[in-house]
């Protein structure tokens, strides 16, 4: 894994902001189409923002645009699933060829980069206004803008926003249709909320004549995460005895993770599995850090291979032998699932050997149903490589019942745009599982994972929080059943561009990956 071998913001839930009145008023007839603005992230120079485009008709619709006017010192950046241009303050996007069509009811949606913390305003979609409802009085206040997360705990959620002209009275802070709190002030706090539950807030303005239309959502997750079925997904790598390695502990009460892959189980010797090619299963570091993990209420994933060392693949001379090996690990620890990491040419670029894991996977699917097996291998911006492909076509001829295979979107030159470079890198994962297996879209994704790398990677590609954040929302929309990175090693802040194996290169938060990632489960 090279270094790797030696491997900001919050979940988007929010739905569109309705139009409130103090009076009711009947509400206009549906138009053709309604887009719903919502920030995914916030920071302080900017956002991260979504539409998203629903048609309200019972006819399909075959194309749309969307225009908005963005306040004086906000621009739009960088943007995705939507072709956006801007003139001046005025922006339109545009659908993709592959997302204008919407059936009667249906909905896409896309995203962008905001340079600035003003809202979108004079929004439109086909020329009608983006979101329907009833009439704000004449009167009523202007709308609240810059809604944001300042806090949270297992049991609340604390919120601010941007103060209005002199003519609110109060402010109202809704979670859809339900009014969660009444202030005088700027700010409030939600309180009596579910530990690790999500959450979406929009704040109006009121006062004699009325309320002001909502402003634009917000999401928000509680602390207090205890894992469960899901959390298996999230599961961070952890190396023992290596980058400064953390307590456990320390990082689960801290981020709500309860789940870690362990690198790495490498040849002890011929076909004897052995931590780091040296170290006995049951003792060490290693097995030390287990223990931790699941007296804290964890789990692990260990993870096989790696790029550096000595490799079980090429050292077992055949399937059942290696099988065997794996299995020794499976018994060791009581496993549920085990991470193949299939990196270095020994196992990937050589095809006797990569024909050998599968086998050897089949057979332990075999005697262990219960298992889940993974597959981790490198991959290019468009997706797998030759070597990739080939080991995707023969786990389908071979019938090796592999249940998730996980990409590793870093190292491979992808450019300023790690978003754009990683999603398109897993979409053409999809693609060639499609192919290989006849699968939908739906269960190929089911079959997926990511195993991104934190901060700057070997080749200086960078992957912020916030990126990482926005990468997770993608794969939690499509429910991949895996999503990880390198390393929680490297998860505390060093900026300074250096790519060291205890930190991330970056000014970040301590644990501020592992938090992103441990809302994924």
């Amino acid at each position: 894994m090279k270094l790797r071998s030696p491997r900001a913001a919050t979940f988007a839930v929010a739905l569109a902001a309705a139009l409130v009145a103090a009076t009711v008023v009947a509400p206009p007839a549906a138009s053709a189409a309604t887009a719903a603005f919502v920030r995914t992230a916030s920071w302080s120079s900017g956002y991260e923002a979504k539409f998203t485009v629903t048609n309200n008709t019972s006819t399909a619709i075959t194309s749309w645009n969307v225009q908005f006017d963005l306040p004086a010192g906000s621009t739009v950046g960088s943007a995705w699933d939507a072709v956006v241009s801007s003139s001046g303050q005025h922006v339109t996007a545009r659908n993709q060829s592959w997302n204008g069509a919407l059936a009667a009811g249906g909905s896409t949606s896309f995203g962008f980069i905001v340079a600035g913390t003003g809202d979108p305003t004079n929004c439109t979609v086909n020329g009608s206004p983006c979101a329907g409802g009833p009439t704000i009085p004449p009167g009523a206040p202007a709308t609240p803008g810059g809604l944001r997360v300042t806090g949270s705990t297992s049991s609340a959620v604390s919120l601010v926003w941007n103060a209005v002209g002199g003519t609110a009275t109060g402010y109202r802070v809704y979670e859809g249709s339900s009014v969660r709190a009444t202030v005088t002030g700027t700010s409030a706090t939600v309180s009596g909320l579910a530990a690790c539950s999500a959450h979406s807030y929009t704040v109006a303005a009121y006062n004699s004549s009325g309320e002001s239309a909502r402003s634009a959502a917000v999401a928000a997750s509680t602390t207090g995460c205890t894992g469960g079925g899901g959390s298996m997904a999230a599961a961070p790598y952890l190396y023992p005895g290596w980058g400064d390695p953390p307590a456990p502990a320390t990082v689960m009460s801290a981020t709500g993770v309860k789940w870690f892959t362990i690198a790495f189980v490498l040849s002890g010797g011929g076909c004897t599995p052995a931590w780091d090619g040296g170290g006995p299963l049951a003792g060490g570091a290693h097995a030390s850090t287990i223990a931790a993990i699941r007296a804290a209420g964890g789990d692990v994933i260990p993870s096989i291979g790696g790029w550096s060392g000595n490799k079980l693949g090429p050292n077992c001379s055949s399937a059942s032998a290696l099988a065997g090996a794996y299995q020794q690990v499976i018994n060791a620890f009581g496993l549920r699932a085990i991470d193949i990491d299939i990196e270095n040419s020994d196992e990937f670029e050589n095809e006797v050997v990569q024909d050998r894991i599968l086998g050897a996977l089949k057979i332990v699917k075999q005697n262990n149903p219960g298992l889940k097996t993974i597959v981790t291998f490198g991959t290019t911006t468009t997706g797998p490589s030759y070597y990739g492909t080939r080991l995707i076509n023969q786990a389908a001829a071979l019938g090796a019942n592999i249940d998730t295979f996980t990409i590793m979107p870093f190292d491979f030159g992808g450019g300023a745009n790690m978003y754009q470079s990683t999603i398109n890198a897993a979409e053409g994962l999809k693609n060639t599982l499609k192919t290989a297996f006849g699968w939908s879209d739906a269960t190929a994704y089911a079959h997926m994972g990511i195993s991104g790398m934190n901060g700057l990677s070997d080749q200086q590609e960078l992957t912020t929080p916030a990126t990482w954040t926005q990468i997770r929302d993608w794969a939690k929309a499509r429910a991949l059943s895996r999503f990880t990175f390198w390393a929680v090693n490297r998860d505390r802040p060093c900026p300074g561009g250096g790519v060291v194996s205890n930190c991330s290169g970056i000014a970040q938060s301590t644990w501020e990956f592992t938090s992103i990632t441990a809302q994924f489960g």
